[in-house]
């Protein structure tokens, strides 16, 4: 039955805390307890096949390595090597495709939550160690109940995760062949709000997309919502969207069903659900007339909070541009525009990942109708003009495209940029960019196997 009231549940969950007992206390003479590692640790995750070789389909692995380490060209990684029918290098994380991987600021914890399979929806929290040692710790928290076997998540903010699922509802419309009157086509959105820190779910809220009547009557919908991310004041989360929109004065074409079947039409500009934060209410929703493209990416985050306030959204990953939601309206900057197709003299440009650095620097890789591949560029928000393409070693194989499609995070530890490249079943590398200079070197070698890429640096 179709909801048209808001739903808040709060999912509560009983912490059991633990103390040291007086043995577990070093006594004085004993020895000084060890220094605490302060290494900062990087991670590289990579997808590998199925046993039917279908590359992304088999799940992920990581491996955690120094800045040194990844900065240096004679080093070798390869997730995916194989010995006695056992992987030898790295850490399968639990998810029975490839895993949905976020991190902590500063490297020290992984978190995800599994995608498909009959584990899929439940949450996981690592401590990372240092190369193949991955702690986990916390608690497995099962999300299916909200979010479904394969939700959309990310980290909003330090120490706070957000899950989001969306879905449509079947046609509404009255009459019969040949004379039918379409009603709306809306959709279902559900949120659950994560404590990262204590592996808890705190809040949750299911409610229909908030349409006007207007834009409900001329056949709009959202089939899919994703990259949520809370605005500085952590008052308001934003959530793109995959907008999608039927032509109800069209005459429909009717299904083996007999159901009547609406042609697709333009959409009237970007669209960005919002609502109100901590408390997941107030649905509502702001539009972009500056993009006609959709905003809900597909597993890298694509929504950035800048040095001045404000936030940054991709219209990834199948779109050029870069728009601005203004941190004191809290709506779209008609005054700001980005088009990464204009910048670098480009056509048919895709964002497929991105990092904000600071200042309005940061580091795109993208695709376009102009070469096979995939390329890196260094972009100025604020000086579109000092936007510089930079160079590859594996840019021009057209096995990127594909790659970067499934592209997930861009590192980043101040100044300096961590990208790591490889074409799928080819070897690669991790691309060290100093985003200051605009130098960019080649560091440590990526090995692979068939069907199988690196995915993301944290």
């Amino acid at each position: 039955m179709k909801k048209n009231l808001i739903n808040i549940g709060v999912l509560s969950l009983i912490l059991a805390f633990t103390s040291c007992s007086s043995d577990d206390v070093q006594s004085e003479g004993e020895g000084t307890p060890p220094e605490e590692d302060s290494t900062r640790w990087i991670t590289i995750t990579g997808s590998f096949p199925d046993d039917n070789g279908t590359g992304g389909n088999g799940g992920t692995r990581a491996f955690a390595l120094t800045e040194e380490d990844a900065a240096d060209p004679t080093y070798e990684l390869n997730l995916f090597k194989i010995e006695n029918g056992n992987f030898v290098e790295g850490i399968g994380l639990k998810s029975s495709r490839t895993a949905r991987v976020q991190a902590s600021e500063n490297g020290e914890f992984l978190y995800n939550i599994q995608y498909t399979g009959t584990e899929g929806g439940v949450f996981n929290k690592y401590a990372v160690n240092g190369e193949a040692d991955f702690e986990e710790v916390g608690y497995e928290l099962n999300t299916a109940a909200i979010l479904g076997t394969a939700p959309r998540w990310m980290k909003a903010a330090e120490g706070i995760g957000i899950g989001v699922y969306a879905s449509t509802y079947d046609v509404e419309y009255e009459g019969e062949a040949p004379n039918f009157d379409f009603i709306a086509h809306d959709s279902e959105v559900k949120i659950a709000l994560l404590d990262l820190e204590n592996t808890a779910i705190t809040n949750t809220a299911i409610f229909d997309f908030p349409w006007t009547d207007e834009e409900r009557a001329a056949g709009y919908s959202v089939g899919r919502v994703d990259v949520p991310i809370l605005n500085e004041a952590q008052t308001k989360l934003f959530i793109g969207c995959r907008v999608r929109k039927l032509d109800p004065t069209a005459t429909p074409e009717l299904d083996e069903d007999g159901n009547p079947s609406w042609p697709s039409d333009d959409i009237n500009g970007t669209k960005t659900l919002v609502v109100d934060f901590p408390s997941l209410r107030n649905p509502t929703y702001i539009t972009s007339t500056l993009s006609t493209e959709v905003n809900n990416a597909y597993r890298t985050m694509t929504q950035y909070i800048g040095s001045d306030g404000h936030i940054y959204q991709a219209t990834a990953t199948g779109g050029a541009e870069i728009l601005r939601i203004n941190s004191t309206t809290s709506d779209y900057d008609s005054s700001f525009y980005f088009n990464l197709n204009d910048v670098l003299g480009l056509t048919g440009a895709r964002i497929r990942a991105w990092r904000y650095v600071k200042d309005g620097i940061g580091v795109v890789l993208y695709t376009s109708d102009d070469a096979e591949g995939g390329y890196i560029a260094l972009i100025d928000l604020h000086n579109p003009a000092n936007s510089v393409k930079l160079s590859t070693d594996v840019e021009s194989d057209p096995e990127l495209e594909s790659t970067l499609g499934q592209f997930q995070n861009i590192g980043l530890i101040g100044d300096i940029a961590y990208v790591p490249l490889t074409p799928s079943g080819k070897e690669g590398a991790i691309y060290v960019i100093n985003t200051v200079t605009k130098e960019i070197k080649k560091g440590a070698q990526l090995k692979t196997i068939s069907g199988s890429y690196y995915l993301g640096a944290y």
